[in-house]
């Protein structure tokens, strides 16, 4: 029997909480409520630092509807997180190319894609990102991106920003060969912190990323910017706020 509404939310997420993996062990209880403040935070970076809007311009330039734009990056972590559920591994580059071209219906020349993926390099911060990184380092909490994008992508666009003094370490998932949402990337920017998931807080404007770091031991802020309510299929975060100053201010409120 298939549950709708928030009775069947309510029994699906009872039946998560308590799966038993392949070896037989479960979740603790920490890897879904944590109240204590973390050591560090991973920031998601596209959407969630980056703001994808200008990219609209780009897209007229080549006779493309601005909204598309909508369309394209859903796309982009379709094919990214297809093809690692496969076993298979595509830079994020090649991902965000081959979205363009199907969102297209292939009506773009190879010139037109390069184009429009060359305005990534121009991106700007969302507005509350700096001030929310300010907290944080007043705070005493350390900061990495972790991100499905390239390393050098990420660094140029914090350089480019005036953040990069505010984190000390970029964590691209090509060096798990993986994008984001197996634990084992999750895990990967923890250890890159020489930190145990349960004390790094992954935050992101993505509920399904914020679920999957919950789902790796990790605690999870979710700022409402993109999405505007968290659904109620993803694990608890255990921070939300309506952005990302918002978010920061609540992980700083925790005990700890």
């Amino acid at each position: 029997m298939v549950l709708g509404g928030r009775a069947g939310t309510a029994t699906w997420l009872r039946t998560a909480v308590n799966y038993r993996r392949p070896d037989g062990t479960g979740p603790t209880p920490g890897e879904y409520s944590m109240n204590q403040r973390p050591a560090a935070v991973a920031f998601d970076v596209v959407e969630t630092l980056i703001s994808l809007e200008p990219m609209g311009v780009a897209f007229e330039r080549v006779g493309l509807p601005a909204e598309l734009v909508r369309a394209w990056f859903p796309r982009t972590l379709l094919y990214g997180m297809g093809l690692s559920v496969a076993g298979d591994y595509v830079p994020f580059p090649v991902a965000a190319a081959e979205a363009l071209r199907a969102v297209s219906r292939y009506s773009l020349s190879e010139d037109a894609v390069a184009e429009v993926l060359a305005a990534i390099r121009d991106l700007p911060a969302h507005p509350d990102v700096e001030p929310a990184m300010r907290l944080l380092a007043e705070g005493g909490v350390r900061m990495i991106c972790l991100t499905n994008g390239t390393a050098a992508m990420t660094q140029a666009f914090l350089d480019r920003c005036g953040l990069a003094g505010y984190v000390e370490d970029v964590v691209a998932t090509a060096e798990v060969n993986s994008w984001k949402p197996p634990a084992k990337v999750y895990h990967h920017g923890a250890a890159r912190l020489g930190l145990p998931p349960a004390q790094v807080a992954l935050v992101a404007v993505h509920a399904w990323d914020c679920h999957a770091a919950k789902r790796a031991g990790l605690m999870a802020g979710w700022a409402a910017r993109l999405e505007g309510c968290y659904g109620e299929i993803f694990a608890p975060a255990d921070v939300t706020g309506a952005d990302l100053v918002a978010v920061a201010e609540g992980l700083l409120r925790l005990d700890g």
